[in-house]
């Protein structure tokens, strides 16, 4: 890796011994997606952890029609937890990873990933860490879907935008309809609502949140 990757790749992961972060530097391989780029799919066997730089990783599940669920974000200084599981199993992904802007991932081969956890006390916290972390952020999707209705899944998967990518979501109505599994017009209705309240400001290409939290 350049000199570059290896400040970012300290910066990003801090929590790293430094022998550790020298192992990555040496071992792994730094792959650039351009946004809309896959880095995983279904299907696929997994060899290597995936660990992400700079950018954004969108983690989902597609159905035959081509549906996306959403499961989690990944930002820079995360890393891939399903894609650990399926590594450490030696399993073909169950799920889908594509850039949602231009990034960087680091990508481990699955061999070190697995010697590593007894070798490095930082990196056996940090892929617990991630385990729980994903954990828990699946099971707030499924208390969304399971206890929520869709005008209050609408909010959650709002706040979960913008807690990644600022007040500014680039989303068109279909795209988040077809992740929530409803209809265009019924979630056009619903943010129409949410402008009324001024929670939010619709613009032709993306929706600007204001406040959510007052709604």
């Amino acid at each position: 890796m350049e000199s570059t990757h290896k400040n970012i790749l300290l910066q990003q992961f801090p929590q790293f011994e430094l022998p550790l972060a020298k192992d990555i530097l040496q071992n792994s391989n730094i792959k650039k997606l351009a946004a809309g780029e896959e880095a995983l799919r279904t299907g696929q066997y997994i060899r290597s952890t995936v660990l992400l730089l700079s950018g954004l990783l969108k983690v989902y599940r597609e159905d035959d029609e081509g549906n996306e669920f959403l499961l989690y974000y990944l930002e820079p200084g995360n890393a891939c937890a399903l894609s650990m599981m399926c590594t450490a199993r030696e399993e073909q992904s169950q799920i889908r990873v594509k850039a949602v802007d231009a990034s960087e991932i680091v990508l481990i081969p699955s061999h070190l990933s697995e010697a590593w956890l007894a070798k490095y006390k930082s990196w056996h916290h940090f892929v617990i860490a991630s385990y729980r972390q994903r954990f828990e952020e699946l099971l707030q999707t499924l208390d969304s879907i399971a206890f929520k209705a869709l005008d209050e899944r609408l909010l959650f998967y709002l706040k979960r935008h913008v807690q990644v990518s600022g007040n500014e979501i680039r989303l068109s109505h279909q795209q988040i309809a077809s992740e929530l599994n409803s209809s265009r017009e019924v979630i056009s209705r619903l943010l129409k609502k949410l402008e009324q309240a001024r929670a939010i400001t619709l613009h032709r290409n993306y929706i600007e949140v204001h406040n959510l939290t007052a709604v």
